[in-house]
């Protein structure tokens, strides 16, 4: 059974705001991108970020928390691929 992923406030307006710049994220795909990112960070306060690419140039980044029975959507955000690109040896 995969765990619940659930959304603050915050997350959701800021998915309204992006679909209204025409960057095409759905609730599904935010959900997907933390099951399956293409990295993953772990942050301050053990907030995690996953990140995938969107297209050529952006990355979106979905930053979490993750607790036992669910995990914590409180934001995201948008970037350019290069300012994100960790280096790969």
């Amino acid at each position: 059974m995969e765990k619940e992923i659930r959304f603050s406030e915050h997350a959701i307006a800021k998915l309204q705001i992006l679909q209204e710049m025409n960057i095409p994220l759905t609730i599904e795909f935010i959900e997907a991108i933390i099951r399956s990112p293409d990295q993953l960070e772990i942050a301050e306060d053990d907030k995690r970020i996953a990140q995938k690419q969107l297209d050529d140039r952006r990355v979106l980044r979905v930053v979490y928390r993750e607790f036992a029975a669910f995990a914590f959507v409180i934001t995201l955000c948008p970037g350019r691929k290069s300012r994100h690109a960790k280096d790969s040896l």
